[in-house]
């Protein structure tokens, strides 16, 4: 007979946590390799934006243009594997798979289109073509299903 783990509450959020990190990163592999496909395809540089609002959030300006390149790399790095936390804590409250999944996209794509405008670097969403609001979708879904298929593939619940 196997013996049943009981694991303590502290125990259960700090997996909840690294998992989801694990998740949040390999999500933002995604969500950049959907980005450089699609700037590619349509001849566009990337954009700076997450430097812009960290720098405007932080009080931080980067000293040069390579500067805000490197930081702009760090800051989308850096935001969206955090990100994954919030997979791991819907996971935690008992929101499972692709209830999990939706929440997490509905909360990563609003978020997104609520915090650039309101640091006004870039405009209210209102003012998008409808385009561009499609590919932003396309890409936080990328990210969201890709954090949460890893997410329940390490979770084993």
């Amino acid at each position: 007979m196997k013996a049943k783990t009981v694991t303590k509450p502290v125990g259960k959020f700090g997996s909840a946590i690294g998992k989801g990190l694990i998740a949040g990163l390999v999500g933002t592999v995604a969500i950049t390799a959907s980005q450089m496909i699609e700037m590619k395809i349509a001849k566009r540089k990337g954009s700076t934006a997450p430097a812009d609002a960290a720098s405007k959030a932080l009080d931080i300006k980067p000293a040069t243009e390579a500067d805000k390149q490197k930081f702009s790399q760090e800051v989308h790095w850096t935001y969206g594997t955090l990100w994954g936390i919030a997979r791991g804590l819907l996971s935690l409250a008992g929101v499972k798979r692709w209830t999990a999944t939706t929440a997490h996209f509905a909360a990563v794509l609003g978020t997104a289109m609520i915090i650039e405008p309101a640091l006004k670097v870039a405009p209210p969403v209102k003012e998008w073509s409808k385009e561009d609001i499609l590919k932003d979708m396309l890409h936080h879904a990328v990210y969201a299903i890709a954090a949460g298929l890893v997410y329940d593939a390490i979770m084993n619940d």
